[in-house]
């Protein structure tokens, strides 16, 4: 397994690897790797030749200075994980200054307004420090499929909008959310989380699992009332949100419409600490 920290030492080598027609697989990361981020790797190593996964923290996503600082950093503990699944793995390390020489700022974009609801409503600029750092991403490595989990639904979406605008050659794959045994999806936010409360996050995905019952005979209004009642009651977690989307244009919904796909969103607040999940209704 080798490790890279400057682009084109990385670039060099994946030339040398295209030219023998190896395909290239890529998992962009922010490291603190679990189960859910080795699951878009075993999936990458399964269908390319050969995959590099990134690990950078990138702080322009960070509209919460606290968060970034509180962001574990384990770059020990994901070598050796990933040194498990295969020692084949090429993993890519930059610094700020690789990936941003000038200074460190997002760019603007505009995703016809898929950036501006749910978390892009709570993130100010959330979506424009994601798109900057996987567009840099991207172009540094072009690779043949990138890999993205479906737990952040939305960025998946952001991303795949990106990648169409900005025409790039590449085939974004979505990847099932690895849960926990409770339920819980699995997040490096998991582990700040006390025994106790990690124990009782597992309502979110139960309380989503209830919701998609519910939405076989309620509407969207009755559905998203009864979960802000359910969470009214819980003591120990505050929702922050709740929305019903069409799957694809991820637009509000007030009425269903039979040949459409929706999913649900949640954000959760537990002493502190945000937590997001979704789940496809239909």
């Amino acid at each position: 397994m080798r490790v890279f920290d400057a682009k084109l030492k990385l670039q060099s080598q994946l030339r040398l690897m295209r030219s023998e027609n190896n395909t290239i697989g890529m998992v962009p990361t922010m490291g603190a790797l679990h189960e859910g981020h080795l699951a878009l790797v075993r999936q990458a190593l399964s269908e390319n030749d050969v995959v590099v996964v990134s690990i950078f923290i990138n702080p322009t996503q960070f509209n919460n200075p606290e968060d970034l600082n509180k962001y574990p950093r384990s770059m020990e503990q994901d070598s050796k994980l990933l040194s498990e699944l295969s020692e084949e793995l090429l993993i890519f390390a930059p610094g700020i200054r690789e990936m941003y020489p000038e200074s460190v700022e997002s760019v603007s974009y505009n995703f016809d307004g898929i950036e501006e609801v749910m978390e892009g409503k709570h993130r100010p600029g959330h979506f424009d420090g994601v798109a900057t750092i996987v567009e840099a991403l991207l172009r540094a490595v072009s690779p043949d499929r990138a890999y993205f989990g479906e737990k952040d639904y939305q960025q998946l979406q952001i991303v795949r909008k990106l990648v169409s605008q900005k025409q790039l050659p590449i085939e974004i794959m979505g990847c099932p959310i690895v849960r926990e045994p409770s339920g819980l999806a699995m997040s490096s936010r998991n582990e700040r989380l006390p025994k106790r409360l990690r124990k009782e996050a597992s309502f979110i995905y139960k309380t989503l699992q209830a919701a998609k019952v519910k939405f076989g005979t309620e509407s969207a209004i009755e559905v998203s009332d009864w979960v802000d009642n359910e969470f009214n009651i819980h003591p120990d977690l505050e929702l922050e949100y709740f929305e019903i989307a069409d799957a694809e244009t991820l637009r509000p919904i007030r009425r269903k419409q039979k040949e459409n796909k929706y999913r649900a969103f949640i954000a959760v607040y537990a002493e502190g600490i945000r937590l997001i999940d979704n789940i496809a209704l239909n």
